[in-house]
């Protein structure tokens, strides 16, 4: 068991996000020079396994008292307008498709709960969007008469994994964003479950979204926060050690083979910079939300960095602080383990140890698409009688104690995005 994470004052949160009171919430915009991305060499070593796959507030100045000059009481201010938080925008680039999808790294020890599957998870190539990966982007602060008493309704998004444009059909479909791809929603809440990038054509672009999404859904009065996937431990691995030789079970590894196999974008990492590093390792691991403990992976792994929400999460940022590509490595292929909640004996007790450590009455997580929990595809014995079309909402499982989100986007399922609690 790790011990508590020591946080480092005036840290960056991801918008909106929450964390111990030590915490230094703020949101800044970073503007740090990024070297030149490391060669793409994938390590020769590999193995050949089956893939597995604050809102500011409104200051408004109280009517003066009663006063005989000319002019008085004075008129309430506004709000104040601050311009706009940029990040720099890079030049748009064709989407290359990865030649393999795997869930790196291969399984070195069948006892440990990392549970391979069979089948290549397949890529659908999408059109560069509109306006192009290039776009600017800007926060755009949406001023508010009078904020809804209360919390506002609660949404979930699951795996995105580069499919921008799905994103913004679905986040409009629901409401939370306009036309023009701007908060719209007020005071609701939005948690995406992280896996931003990789496999789809506009990670970063995805990433650059949510990024603004926090700001202008924190000026309205509601919030839009992200947690850690897998793929963002991967992304940064392979951004800070590129092919550093790491020695795995399965024999020497890089970061840059295992991101290549999975998906990675080189389009992505030329777009990388300092400002999505540092947003993507300041996300959180776990958090509760209404009595629904979200995560990303189906794993009970999170028990192993803390006995509380705040310990898991104050673990793995001082893990990642600490710039070590063995450290990194490990993290990644811990919350890379899938299907613990599957199994219909053993699934229920995973899912009631997490809640019963962390709270919540539901997990609801992302990471293993429905497909594969409902054995639609990469089933061991060949069947794909059923594909992942069937897709059209979450999977609830596990005596109902747990939501799968992953919808398949990258196999042409469905990207989920779903108000909590679910009707029943």
């Amino acid at each position: 068991m790790y011990g508590s994470a020591t946080v480092v004052e005036g840290s960056m949160t991801q918008g909106a996000g929450q964390g111990p009171a030590m915490r230094t919430d703020t949101l800044r915009d970073f503007r740090v020079p990024v070297s030149e991305p490391a060669p793409y060499a994938v390590s020769a070593g590999l193995p050949g396994e089956s893939p597995v796959y604050g809102e500011y507030p409104a200051y408004y100045a109280e009517g003066a008292p009663a006063d005989p000059r000319p002019g008085y009481p004075p008129e309430p201010m506004g709000p104040p307008a601050p311009g706009p938080v940029g990040y720099p925008g890079t030049e748009t680039v064709p989407h290359q498709r990865p030649s393999a999808h795997a869930e790196f790294p291969a399984a070195d020890d069948p006892d440990d709960g990392y549970t391979p599957t069979q089948r290549d998870l397949p890529v659908i190539g999408r059109a560069a969007v509109s306006g192009g990966p290039g776009d600017t982007v800007q926060v755009h602060y949406v001023p508010q008469e009078a904020p809804a008493a209360g919390p506002g309704p609660l949404y979930v998004v699951g795996d995105v994994h580069g499919y921008l444009d799905e994103l913004v059909t679905e986040l409009q479909a629901q409401d939370l964003i306009d036309a023009d791809r701007h908060w719209s929603a007020g005071n609701a809440r939005l948690w995406f479950l992280g896996d931003f990038t990789d496999r789809g054509p506009d990670g970063i672009g995805v990433i650059d979204l949510v990024m603004r999404l926090s700001a202008e859904a924190a000026a309205a009065g509601g919030y839009c926060k992200a947690l850690m996937g897998n793929h963002e431990l991967l992304l940064i691995g392979a951004k800070r050690f590129g092919d550093t030789p790491i020695q795995s079970g399965a024999g020497t590894a890089t970061f840059q083979a295992a991101w290549l196999l999975n998906g990675g974008q080189r389009t992505d990492m030329d777009r990388l910079e300092d400002v999505h590093l540092q947003w993507m390792s300041r996300l959180d691991a776990a958090t509760l939300a209404d009595g629904h403990l979200l995560l990303h992976s189906d794993t009970t792994a999170y028990l192993d960095y803390g006995d509380s929400i705040e310990d898991v999460n104050d673990t793995i940022h001082e893990l990642l602080n600490r710039h070590d590509a063995d450290i990194t490595w490990d993290l990644f292929r811990k919350f890379t383990k899938r299907f613990a909640f599957r199994d219909e004996e053993t699934g229920p007790g995973a899912v009631r140890e997490l809640l019963g450590t962390y709270g919540g009455g539901r997990v609801v997580h992302g990471h293993s698409p429905i497909p594969y929990l409902l054995g639609e595809v990469g089933t061991e014995d060949g069947d794909e009688s059923h594909g992942p079309e069937a897709v059209d909402g979450p999977h609830v499982y596990a005596d109902g104690l747990a939501i799968a989100m992953d919808g398949g986007v990258t196999m042409e399922g469905k990207l989920l995005v779903v108000q909590l609690p679910l009707s029943d």
